[in-house]
């Protein structure tokens, strides 16, 4: 529901100092009563009872993720007769997404939309969907990453550890966009320092990839690139054009290396406090909420494009075969592990 945060923010500021340095108390879900709620009469309204989830993002109200989650709010509140609702935090308002994931544990907040990578830190076999080349197309990653089939055991394994993933979303294709030139090969990224997320496998990716990987905050990206500090970046197009990095490096190449979902987290304590008619009525609501997702990625990204070319950018496409062929050993060196191994063949199957 879209409501005026900012008492809602003030008071989870604090109560955030306070669960990040003692996140192993824990605390129980609280519920939100109606003073917090907006002004705006003609909006429905959480009462006493409401357990109103506060739900943590750090992208603008523009994105996709963040309209479709605030949406399911609405949905969610007509549809289980008020008992629950979602506000969600865009713009990092209660943290990085590490530190969300923190508070999720901690009880102090009920839902967050982490990246697929900083899974990887509570079980490595999350690496699996963090691959190059590992998804042909969007429909292919929310298929597999949302089989019960395919990822129960895995999501199910984060449990112990207060994360319970209810589903993943589409977050783009990454490709590279640099400074200097267009990319056809692995060969024209030579000497090229690439901002990459902080990973070593992504590190590793964009040495394989031709260039080097150079982790650096999303928010230093554009005046490193003024600078010189670094040749380009790798990232979808949505945000390409919204970080406006079409003006400093006007060369978008579609390598389209990367595909890593977004997964939206819940404290198990919530989730399992949930009547079994409400757990399947969230279900069937995120897997609606899934679908317009898509259709919003596809929209905003043409916008994207259009905006980007308006500020001078460039796009064109890749030896696609040249770049699946030089980064296939990291895929193997990965995939270290029968869990590991079983889901990506599950993955792949799916995409014959």
């Amino acid at each position: 529901m879209r409501r005026s945060k900012a008492a809602t923010i003030t008071a989870l500021i604090g109560a955030s100092v306070l669960a990040l340095t003692a996140c192993s108390a824990g605390t129980s879900p609280v519920t939100q009563d109606s003073p917090s709620a907006s002004s705006d009469d003609t909006a429905a309204k959480p009462n006493a009872d409401t357990l109103v989830m506060k739900a943590a993002f750090n992208q603008p109200e523009t994105h996709p993720q963040y309209i479709v989650l605030d949406e399911l709010g609405d949905k969610l509140f007509e549809a289980t007769d008020g008992a629950y609702d979602i506000e969600v935090f865009p713009n990092e308002t209660l943290g990085a997404q590490r530190e969300t994931i923190e508070l999720v544990q901690a009880g102090t907040i009920e839902m967050a939309y982490v990246g697929g990578p900083l899974l990887e830190n509570f079980n490595p076999d999350f690496v699996v969907f963090n691959l190059p080349f590992v998804f042909d197309s969007p429909e292919h990653q929310s298929a597999t990453t949302n089989d019960p089939e395919i990822v129960g055991d895995l999501y199910s394994s984060l449990e112990d550890e207060g994360i319970k993933v209810v589903s993943a979303f589409h977050g783009g294709v990454r490709s590279v966009y640099n400074a200097d030139k267009p990319i056809n090969t692995p060969a024209d990224l030579a000497g090229m320092k690439i901002r990459v997320i902080e990973s070593d496998t992504n590190i590793e990716m964009m040495a394989l990839m031709g260039g080097t990987g150079t982790p650096m905050g999303q928010g230093e990206v554009y005046t490193a690139i003024q600078s010189g500090v670094l040749e380009g970046g790798e990232n979808n197009e949505l945000i390409y054009s919204n970080l406006k990095h079409a003006e400093v490096a006007p060369f978008y190449s579609y390598t389209r290396h990367l595909m890593f979902p977004d997964y939206l987290i819940i404290s198990p304590a919530v989730y399992d406090a949930m009547t079994p008619e409400h757990q399947e009525i969230f279900t069937d609501l995120l897997a609606e909420a899934r679908v317009e997702e898509a259709k919003l990625w596809k929209e905003q990204v043409a916008e994207g494009i259009k905006a980007a070319e308006a500020a001078g950018a460039t796009f064109n496409e890749v030896d696609t075969d040249a770049f699946t062929e030089a980064i296939a050993p990291l895929t193997q060196k990965k995939l270290t592990n029968d869990v590991t191994r079983t889901i990506f063949d599950q993955v792949r199957a799916a995409a014959e």
